[in-house]
């Protein structure tokens, strides 16, 4: 290729000519060319190359210039940074184009507009600077894009906006940061046809997770009007996560969680050229998804596409950073830009950095978590980039939301707090970059935390990110899965939150061993199950506020199984193809009666925690109807999203006649042990557990020894009595006793023994027991792993 061509259509643009058109329209044009046939969209347009650049900036010698002012500057002054960029910038905006790139541009913007039958077509203008987009470093937002230009004189002057934006401050101390030498990064202009998703939607994708970067799923991020609006973070976007596996195989539901987000602003085209507005949405349609399943699913095929060929190209997996478009004309979806995904692809060690907080205080803001980190200074609200110069090294920036202009701050902060912004904003993705704790879209930050408080920002409990009033405890651990070593025992995983189950995924476990779905039925339903279905039965008040609950489903039931199985598909998907045990619901009756509704289909027992609960609900009158609800969603789970690593487990099983009856149950319910390769486990937590060994052996294939309840029933200790705390102890020779009998019961009937109760969590040491008594596998909270896993391995 010459080094002197101005102009190239996107068509005949690939990845190798990255340094005459930069990442940005290399992509794009390796997109138009590789990916079209495959069915995915792109918008079209041309290149304006690097040597039309430099051609522009030699000039007079203006090159020259800039870069003597650059070669002298010091990026860390403030003042002197401002001043070198502003002159660099001046130079580069008051310099004509030279006449024949003028001519060139002139006649490609004839022939786009020509193609979509316009005499002066919409079109997105975007800088692609020669370094970016790299593996090493994304370059994200530090040079300009302008939208909705239209006409060739505003076309002209905005490419010379994207030129100068090569020396935007924020860009000149990026390059500085990084080594990048000034001279050797040129900027390229793409041009391409708008798509009209200020009259839709627009948002991000990445083919990991965003906070842990599991391979294994697909995040969309996507909110009404141009994407600026997810990519700047000034928006709470909807959030999608599609199961790779799933998709595949052509699953029917591949899609395993979906999120609506606020949505309160939305940027659309403005009265005039180049004119951009940003405009309240409607309340109905902030409450909806801007994609429906088909749309997000079709997005999902496309951006595994695009990793799969740009993971062929590079000869490694290479996970992806995409922009998706739908034009609201044609109803049509595009993808506008891709570029290789810069953090998590980097990790190349196996060592692991885990926060763990050891303290509590008041949640002054949540938002959701960016990272896994935890860290504590004085906040600084900054309310606009005017007030910049007021931050200190170390403080927390607390924020509405940030732009590039805001990055010197932000490689000076301990913590990002911002109150918009979804996880693939611009305070997330740098923060990523950076190893910064960010919380996003928490909605009231600046005004809940003022400047010169002490707080505590943590990402390291799951999904949900929080600002802790003061200075909370907390410890930092680097595991290296490497230097564990193997222990003799499996060691698994207790999971209830589906929202930490990516990160947990990356511990070196055999799996999970306790799925809890209480946790997913108090929080992402808050309705009791009988209310859903019986609504008749409920006061007035309270029906309304069920039917509100679930009113973004077909059906309330549906409501149920849609977000039960959500819930355990995440779980299940976060640790494919390992294991994971589901243990259907286990609250007692005060638990069930404080969910919304529950009040009117719960009896008021004496002792709950012996009493109406587990196995016994799940045959009965009183809750047969909502156990099918549950049924259905495991079904859901193992068939339609692809996911037979799920296995189900009993709880609280008093009896074989109790066996046999909820065996019974989840076959009617199309749960067939056996079936499907469907495993089915009894919990092992009541003494008549391990007196009938042999007899439940026959029924279930396996036992998970409950060791908090065997311990209460074996004692005759109410495990929630303070006044016999002093006696409650898993460790005690009965408890010991009970494990050893049902384990060698177990293993002559060729049935599995595992233990998922606390104790081996609180007591290492008695992990050392259970491995000497044979067991085929224990499961401990996240926390506990790392101490078990050691233990297990060096005990004799």
């Amino acid at each position: 290729m010459s080094s002197k061509r101005l102009i190239i259509p996107f068509r005949d643009v690939d990845l190798t000519s990255l340094p005459e058109v930069g990442g940005k329209n290399a992509s794009i044009g390796e997109l138009t060319r590789a990916l079209t046939s495959m069915g995915v969209r792109v918008p079209d347009g041309f290149a304006i190359t690097a040597s039309a650049f430099r051609d522009h900036l030699a000039q007079g010698g203006v090159d020259r210039a800039i870069y003597a002012e650059l070669d002298r500057l010091d990026t860390h002054d403030v003042d002197a940074l401002a001043r070198a960029g502003a002159f660099a910038r001046a130079r580069v905006r008051e310099l004509p184009l030279p006449r024949a790139l003028e001519i060139e541009i002139s006649a490609a913007y004839d022939q786009l507009s020509h193609a979509f039958h316009d005499t002066a077509t919409d079109v997105a203008v975007r800088s692609s600077a020669t370094a970016e987009d790299l593996p090493s470093a994304s370059f994200a937002g530090q040079h300009e894009s302008y939208l909705n230009v239209r006409g060739r004189a505003a076309l002209l002057a905005a490419v010379r906006e994207c030129m100068a934006s090569l020396f935007n401050d924020r860009a000149i101390a990026y390059r500085a940061e990084r080594g990048f030498a000034h001279r050797d990064v040129a900027l390229s202009v793409g041009v391409q046809k708008m798509v009209r998703s200020d009259l839709a939607s627009a948002g991000v994708i990445f083919t990991l997770d965003t906070e842990s970067g599991h391979r294994g799923v697909v995040t969309i991020t996507g909110s009404w009007g141009l994407g600026e609006s997810v990519v700047k973070g000034r928006v709470n976007p909807d959030e999608t996560w599609v199961f790779k596996k799933a998709l595949a195989e052509g699953r029917a539901r591949p899609i395993i969680r979906r999120q609506c987000g606020d949505k309160a602003h939305k940027l659309i085209y403005g009265p005039k050229d180049a004119d951009l507005i940003e405009t309240p949405v409607a309340d109905a349609d902030r409450r909806r998804l801007v994609l429906d399943d088909g749309e997000a699913v079709t997005l999902a095929r496309w951006a595994v596409a695009i990793e799969e060929h740009y993971s062929a190209r590079a000869g490694r997996p290479t996970p992806m950073d995409i922009e998706w478009a739908k034009d609201g004309r044609s109803g049509q979806l595009f993808i506008v830009q891709a570029r290789p995904e810069t953090v998590h692809s980097q990790r190349g060690s196996l060592v692991q950095e885990v926060f763990h907080v050891q303290g509590g205080a008041t949640v002054l803001a949540r938002g959701k978590s960016v990272g896994a980190r935890v860290a504590a200074g004085r906040a600084r609200v900054i309310r606009s980039a005017q007030e910049l110069a007021t931050f200190q090294d170390g403080e927390i920036l607390v924020a509405p939301s940030t732009d590039p202009d805001w990055e010197p701050a932000l490689e000076r902060a301990a913590a990002v707090v911002t109150e918009q912004g979804g996880r693939t904003c611009h305070a997330a993705i740098v923060s990523r970059e950076l190893g910064l704790p960010c919380v996003v879209g928490t909605g009231d930050a600046t005004t809940r935390i003022e400047t010169g408080r002490v707080v505590t920002v943590s990402c390291a409990e799951g999904d949900e990110g929080r600002v802790y009033d003061g200075s909370v405890p907390f410890r930092r651990e680097e595991l290296d899965a490497t230097a564990l070593g193997t222990p003799r025992v499996p060691v698994m995983l207790n999971v209830g939150d589906p929202r930490a189950a990516f990160g947990a995924a990356a511990l070196p476990s055999a799996g999970v061993g306790l799925a809890r779905i209480e946790f997913i039925v108090s929080s992402a339903i808050g309705v009791h199950p009988m209310a859903l279905l019986h609504p008749e039965r409920l006061e007035a008040s309270v029906a309304e506020a069920v039917r509100a609950r679930a009113a973004a489903a077909p059906t309330p039931a549906e409501f149920f199984v849609s977000e039960l199985a959500n819930g355990v598909a995440q779980i299940a998907a976060a640790f494919h193809p390992r294991p994971v045990i589901v243990r259907f619901s286990d609250f007692k009756t005060n638990e069930y009666a404080n969910l919304l509704g529950g009040q009117p289909f719960e009896p008021i027992e004496d002792n709950p925690m012996i009493g109406f609960r587990g196995a016994s609900r799940y045959y009965d009158e009183r809750y047969r109807e909502a156990f099918a609800l549950e049924c259905a969603a495991i079904r859901r789970v193992r068939t339609e999203m692809g996911l037979p690593n799920v296995k189900v487990m009993i709880p609280f099983c008093r009896t074989l006649g109790e066996g046999e009856r909820v065996l019974a149950e989840l076959a009617k319910n199309g749960l067939v042990r056996g079936e499907d390769g469907l495993e089915v486990y009894v919990m092992c937590e009541i003494p008549n557990n391990v007196i009938l060994a042999k007899e439940f052996a026959a029924l279930f294939d396996g036992f998970s020894i409950g060791s908090n309840d065997l311990t209460q029933l074996t004692l005759g200790v109410d495990r929630d009595s303070e006044l016999l705390a002093h006696l409650f102890d898993e460790r005690d020779p009965g408890v010991e006793k009970l494990i050893e009998m049902v384990t060698t019961v177990a293993h002559a009937a060729g049935r599995k023994v595992g233990l998922c109760g606390q104790a081996p969590s609180d007591h290492p040491e008695f992990a050392t027991f259970l491995a000497d008594v044979g067991l085929d596998s224990i499961s401990v909270t996240a926390d506990a792993l790392p101490d078990v896993v050691r233990r297990l391995a060096t005990a004799k």
